[in-house]
């Protein structure tokens, strides 16, 4: 674990004010994804006005998730869902694997099946849009997306992966790993780091340190309603 202060500590906001801000709604105390992409938000700091214009974000009714190094402070108006402990996890190498399979890019045209197959496996937050933050790449079967990953947040030197799923019918062949391998190899090769979270008990713990994947620190990662 760091006590180094790294915009890893706050990916949300790095990836929102940075390269991800064609995809954010939201003002310089706090910004959000656009609903139909991801549920994740940050305030500017810890200061009430950050926190009261990041609670005017959440729509009535509406979920947002904020994930920092730190418990956040009370975002008034709302009701904690769960807040959790998660690992964060970074790669600068790459453990490949050589293997045949054919790995197909991802995208609009893709979005109905990407959503239903994130839907029935339960990778993360994964919505309509959510493919618009990147990089997906997937695994085809007579036609049928059976497998997929791609990246999420974006903060300066880093990209994270996320949406590693595979459909329960076509699991044990190594799709998740030569898909993760698909998408960490061309990060790694511009110089980036790669990132991830995962909670500590998650049994692809074991395939994410085959990759080449440690522990950085722990976050925290709260979920609240308002409404």
């Amino acid at each position: 674990m760091t006590n180094t202060f790294s915009p890893l500590d706050r990916p949300i906001w790095y990836s929102l004010t940075g390269r991800h801000a064609a995809l954010a709604i939201g003002g310089a105390l706090a910004v959000r994804f656009r609903p139909e992409v991801n549920l994740f938000g940050a305030a500017a700091d810890d200061s009430p006005a950050a926190c009261a214009a990041l609670a005017a974000l959440i729509e009535e009714g509406g979920t947002l998730g904020v994930l920092e190094a730190d418990p956040v402070p009370a975002l008034p108006g709302t009701v904690v869902v769960s807040e959790r402990r998660i690992d964060q996890m970074v790669a600068t190498r790459l453990n490949r694997t050589p293997r045949a399979l054919h790995i197909v890019p991802l995208g609009d045209a893709d979005a109905d099946e990407m959503l239903a197959l994130a839907t029935l496996t339960a990778p993360g937050p994964f919505f309509g849009s959510t493919h618009l933050q990147g990089g997906y790449v997937g695994v085809r079967r007579h036609g049928r997306l059976v497998a997929m990953a791609g990246e999420r947040m974006k903060v300066p030197g880093f990209s994270e992966i996320s949406a590693v799923c595979t459909h329960p019918d076509h699991r044990g062949q190594g799709f998740a790993r030569a898909l993760m391998e698909a998408v960490l190899a061309p990060l790694l090769e511009r110089g980036e780091g790669v990132f991830l979270h995962t909670y500590p008990d998650n049994p692809a713990v074991a395939l994410y340190r085959a990759l080449g994947f440690a522990v950085r620190r722990e976050m925290t990662y709260t979920v609240v309603t308002r409404g």
